[in-house]
């Protein structure tokens, strides 16, 4: 059986990273099982080349943000974890107080009592104290909070390095391996193998962003 992983979009700004993590693991030898919110379907299709059905397309399954009976609403439904990406502050606020308004956030809530993997790719700034008290509620649960913060020294030249870069440390979280982005002390040529996780090597710059 493949390994399933779930990802949410919300609408936050930055839906290039959820769209361009699903295009990514296509591949993989993960599923994966996709939510999208309402305001993620709007933001999918101001921000990125895509409609809101192309991304759905490069997902192995699809579930309404509505559907409280689905699949991923359940523990006993096994996966990998979560990639929550981007996050919004009001889904993180949900996750962070158990609040399964809706089904992205009932399968987030699912990750954390099954002891899985979440990560939350918090996208908003400047942050106030109530945003970084939220954080640290769902820190203290178990969710890995990664905001996509760029870094320099592997010199990005284009957006697309910018996002992979950030991909690629959430792929790290989950052992899935890849070379997105160039390593601080390992790497020096972009044809080099830059990890040593999982069974298959996802490759950067394929695609690009999206």
């Amino acid at each position: 059986m493949s390994k399933r992983i779930v990802i949410g979009i919300t609408g936050a700004s930055g839906a290039t990273y959820g769209v361009r993590i699903l295009n990514l693991l296509q591949q993989s030898d993960y599923e994966t099982h996709l939510i999208v919110s309402q305001a993620g379907k709007l933001t999918i299709e101001i921000e990125t080349a895509y409609s809101a059905d192309q991304v759905a397309a490069m997902a192995d399954r699809v579930y309404n943000d509505a559907d409280m009976a689905a699949a991923v609403s359940s523990g006993s439904f096994l996966t990998e974890g979560m990639i929550v990406a981007p996050c919004t502050i009001k889904s993180l606020s949900a996750i962070a107080n158990s609040y399964d308004t809706n089904l992205l956030v009932r399968a987030a809530d699912v990750t954390l009592k099954e002891k899985r993997k979440l990560v939350l790719v918090v996208r908003e700034t400047p942050l106030h104290k109530g945003h970084l008290r939220l954080m640290t509620l769902a820190a203290d649960m178990g969710a890995h909070i990664l905001p996509p913060i760029p870094s320099f020294y592997h010199q990005p030249k284009t957006i697309a390095d910018i996002v992979d870069q950030t991909i690629g440390k959430i792929f790290d979280y989950f052992g899935i391996r890849h070379s997105l982005f160039r390593r601080w002390g390992e790497c020096h040529d972009e044809d080099d193998d830059c990890s040593a996780f999982g069974s298959k090597v996802i490759k950067g710059r394929a695609g690009g962003v999206p």
